[in-house]
């Protein structure tokens, strides 16, 4: 599975989107963020480890406390693909807008 379909996978779910939302105001620990959901710590865990293996996140270890932050370079697939993306739908609304700006009262010449 490519970076890209990992981190496609990894932010498909609402969970790890809400985690990654929070990881995003800074640090936390893995009992800070599972305490908005009605979800065990070892679901949470699950969530965090599908989110380190997209690298979209990095887990340290601060004695008993496992804190996760974000990591910013596990962003730059998605962000390359949604560029991609964005260059190709623009330059499609340009070709629109040109066949559009055409004036349909003049006969084309052959």
């Amino acid at each position: 599975m490519s970076v890209l379909d990992q981190a496609l996978l990894a932010i498909s779910d609402p969970t790890r989107r809400a985690i990654l939302g929070r990881l995003a105001q800074g640090e936390a620990a893995v009992m800070e963020l599972a305490a908005p959901f009605k979800m065990s710590q070892p679901a949470i865990s699950q969530h965090l480890k599908v989110l380190e293996k997209a690298g979209l996140i990095t887990r340290g270890r601060d004695g008993t406390r496992r804190p996760c932050r974000l990591a910013p370079e596990g962003l730059v697939p998605l962000d390359a693909w949604l560029s991609e993306l964005r260059a190709n739908l623009e330059r499609n609304y340009a070709r629109l807008d040109d066949l559009l700006a055409e004036d349909p009262t003049q006969e084309k010449k052959s």
